[in-house]
């Protein structure tokens, strides 16, 4: 497995990134069989295990892990439960890889599979290996049947086609994740986060086990709060840098409805007599003006927001991924006069 052309700028060649919460008997287990894949690999790694606030012994395992092997396991510990998305996040901006691996602690996911979505990475040039359980060993109906749904719901809305977006176990090249901040429940939303700053996807069906301790953390409440983490990743990904679009649009359509209001309202005073100011379309009309304008008018400030946005960050809406033979722009305002020329 050749990463010499990605992992030379970075401590190690890769960081697996396991966050867990209240799985004390999974960690040991999940720790030494990571281990003994890895070891098997050509390659530096680091193991980081994030605890989000774990209310069992699972803490005090992973500070052991860590004191056991400093050169191999890392150790963050959160303050409190921040939830899924939080500790993946805190593992990768302390992550030291050239390629990130995430899986759960939960002993589910299989780290036999690792190595072979990293084949895949390099061979086909991908940026993105995504796990898929295909023969997922969880509740039907409670577990399987929410995730299908969202899943197909995920892949219409956001035009990224996965069959598994909920499945942890993930590799990923670190400059993609560099153009990735993850916030609420969006850690499932990673594939399409990194699809929007151009990043090169596949998926691969991975071994998926039955949970033997500890019990699961997701329930039927999950899938709506997927649904609404979805709106915003929609924005994100597709209205981002042009939110005009979008409140704007809404703007036009409550236009029209307001264009309609006014012509139901003169033809029925043409036709009908007082019959328009005894029924709602006065109001509806004079409601669908005011909330045009609110539209519009939302539209403008979100675009305002938006360049302060970038240009306090100093970036762009893009994502660049090589530059050859490149110069940096240097502005004509700063570029020194020659001798000859005189200042006026």
């Amino acid at each position: 497995m050749n990463t010499a052309n990605t992992a030379h700028h970075y401590p190690f060649d890769l960081s697996v990134v396991l966050p867990v919460y209240n799985e004390e008997g999974n960690l040991r287990p999940v720790h030494e069989e990571l281990i003994g894949v890895l070891d098997g690999l050509p390659l530096r790694y680091e193991i980081i295990y994030v605890d989000d606030g774990s209310r069992d012994s699972s803490r005090q395992q992973i500070i052991a892990l860590a004191e056991g092997q400093p050169e191999t396991v890392r150790a963050v510990l959160l303050r409190r439960n921040f939830g899924q998305t939080a500790a993946i996040q805190a593992g990768i901006d302390h992550a030291n890889g050239a390629i990130i691996a995430l899986m759960d602690a939960d002993l589910q996911n299989d780290p036999h599979d690792i190595p072979l979505m990293l084949e895949q990475m390099e061979s086909e040039g991908r940026d993105l290996v995504s796990g898929w359980r295909k023969n997922r060993q969880d509740r039907a109906l409670s577990r399987r049947l929410p995730s299908k749904i969202a899943n197909r719901i995920i892949s219409l809305v956001t035009g990224v086609q996965l069959h598994d977006y909920g499945c942890t176990l993930k590799t990923y090249r670190r400059e993609v994740l560099d153009h990735v901040r993850l916030y609420g429940e969006m850690h499932r939303f990673i594939p399409v986060l990194a699809n929007a700053a151009g990043a090169s996807i596949v998926e691969r069906v991975v071994n998926h086990r039955p949970r033997l301790h500890g019990k699961s953390k997701y329930g039927l409440w999950r899938t709506l709060k997927v649904v609404l983490d979805l709106m915003t990743v929609t924005f994100l990904t597709k209205y981002n840098t042009r939110p005009m679009y979008i409140f704007g649009g809404v703007g036009f359509l409550l236009s029209a409805l307001c264009l309609v209001g006014l012509v139901v309202m003169g033809i029925g005073g043409i036709f009908l007599g007082d019959w328009r100011w005894q029924s709602p379309w006065p109001v509806l009309t004079a409601l669908f003006g005011v909330l045009a304008v609110q539209s519009i008018l939302l539209g403008l400030m979100m675009e305002m927001l938006m360049r302060t946005y970038y240009e306090a960050q100093g970036k762009g809406p893009y994502a660049v991924q090589h530059v050859i033979n490149g110069q940096r722009h240097v502005p004509r305002a700063i570029v020194a006069p020659r001798e000859d020329e005189q200042p006026v």
